[in-house]
C-alpha cells in the first residue's frame, strides 16, 4: 500500500493506558499516511485508566515515539487534551518534544473555511454534571451484570420477590442518556455562536461527517473499536478513514471491555446487563 499525503490528520480516542486501545493499528495507520499537520483530538493517553493501573506496553510507546519522530521531520503537531489525559490543559501554550499543547483551535482548512476544534468533553453533561457517572463508566458493565446476580441471591435467601438492579439504573441514568443524545446539536451550536463553518470533535467515539442546518459536524472517532480518522485534503475536502476495514476487522480486547463515554457507557452496560438478567 502507497503512502498517502494529506494536509491535516485529525486522530483522537486513542486511550493509551487502556487494554483496549488498538496502538498497533495506530502505527500502522501512520505509516501508511502523511501530513503537514497532525491534530490530535483528545484522549490520547487514558489518565483515568492509567491511575487505577498502570498499563504501557511496548506498542504504547512505539505510537509516542512515531509522533515525535513525524514532528522532528517537521509535522506540525497540535495536541487538544480530552477530559481523560485532562491533566494536559494545565500547560496551554507548551511544546514537548515539538507538540504544542492547545486547550481548542480555530483551524483553517485549505479552502478558506474555518472549523472549531475541541475534544468535545466541555459539551458532555454526564461527565459535567455527573463525572462519577462517567468514571464509573470504564467498568459498568461488569458492576452492574455482578450486582444484578448478588441482589438476585439475596432477595431469593430473605424470600423477597425478584427486583432487577439494571431496570432501577436504567430509570436514575434514563435522563442523562436524553441529554447525550444532544451532544451534537450542541457542539453545532457552539460552532455556530463562534461564527465558524464547522466543528471538529471527538469525544463520543462515533466518526461520522454530516452537515447540520450549514454548520459541518465532523467527529473524528476512536482508536478502541472503529478506528477512524479525519484526513483534510490540500483542496479543504474531508474524507473519513476507516483504517480497520481497510486493513481488516478489529477483534475485542480479551481483557477488557472496549471504552465508551459518559450516558453512551451507561446505556450500554445496564443494556447488556439487562439481557444478562
Amino acid at each position: 500500500m502507497e503512502t498517502r499525503q494529506f494536509r491535516t490528520l485529525f486522530i483522537s480516542d486513542v486511550h493509551l493506558g487502556s487494554k483496549a486501545a488498538k496502538a498497533d493499528y495506530l502505527l500502522d495507520f501512520m505509516r501508511h499516511h502523511e501530513a503537514e499537520t497532525i491534530i490530535l483530538v483528545g484522549d490520547i493517553v487514558d489518565g483515568w485508566r492509567l491511575k487505577r493501573s498502570w498499563y504501557w506496553p511496548q506498542p504504547f510507546n512505539d505510537v509516542v515515539q512515531k509522533l515525535l519522530r513525524k514532528a522532528r521531520k517537521g509535522a506540525r503537531i497540535i495536541y487538544i487534551p480530552g477530559n481523560h489525559d485532562e491533566f494536559l490543559r494545565d500547560f496551554p501554550g507548551m511544546h514537548f518534544g515539538g507538540v504544542e499543547v492547545a486547550q481548542k483551535m480555530i483551524f483553517e482548512a485549505g479552502d478558506g473555511r474555518k472549523y472549531l476544534v475541541i475534544h468535545g468533553d466541555e459539551f458532555d453533561v454526564v461527565v459535567r454534571h455527573a463525572r462519577v457517572l462517567a468514571y464509573l463508566g470504564d467498568w459498568a458493565y461488569d458492576a452492574a451484570i455482578a450486582i444484578n446476580v448478588v441482589l438476585a441471591a439475596v432477595r431469593r435467601k430473605l424470600g423477597f420477590s425478584y427486583w432487577s438492579f439494571s431496570a432501577w439504573a436504567k430509570q436514575q441514568v434514563k435522563h442523562a442518556v436524553n441529554f447525550i443524545g444532544e451532544f451534537q446539536r450542541v457542539v453545532v451550536e457552539e460552532a455556530r455562536r463562534q461564527e465558524v463553518d464547522g466543528v471538529i470533535c471527538g469525544h463520543i467515539h462515533h466518526a461520522v461527517m454530516e452537515d447540520m442546518d450549514g454548520i459541518a459536524y465532523i467527529n473524528t472517532g476512536d482508536w478502541v473499536e472503529s478506528c477512524t480518522a479525519i484526513a483534510e485534503h490540500f483542496d479543504g475536502t474531508f474524507e473519513l478513514i476507516t483504517w480497520n476495514e481497510i486493513r481488516g476487522e478489529v477483534g475485542e480486547a480479551e481483557d477488557e471491555p472496549a471504552v465508551f463515554e459518559g450516558a453512551e457507557v451507561i446505556e450500554h452496560a445496564l443494556k447488556a446487563a439487562g439481557k444478562a438478567a
